[in-house]
């Protein structure tokens, strides 16, 4: 018995699935990724992907305390 495991791409997303998940356009997420403004991004050949955990942590360095 053979115990299957997980996509290996299943932890990423695609730049527009990340955009589809943030209501944002894919070119809205391709100039955060040239200005270095977005999630980090792993790049394999000249695809873009977004690991789940890396965007996460990126949006929690976007809270702000109330008032700010």
């Amino acid at each position: 018995m053979q115990i299957e495991s997980p996509p290996v791409l299943s932890e990423y997303l695609t730049d527009r699935e990340l955009a589809a998940q943030l209501d944002k356009s894919h070119r809205t997420i391709a100039r955060w990724r040239r200005l270095r403004e977005g999630p980090p991004v792993t790049r394999v050949g000249r695809r873009v992907l977004y690991r789940r955990t890396a965007v996460a942590e990126w949006l929690k360095s976007l809270e702000r305390g109330a008032g700010e």
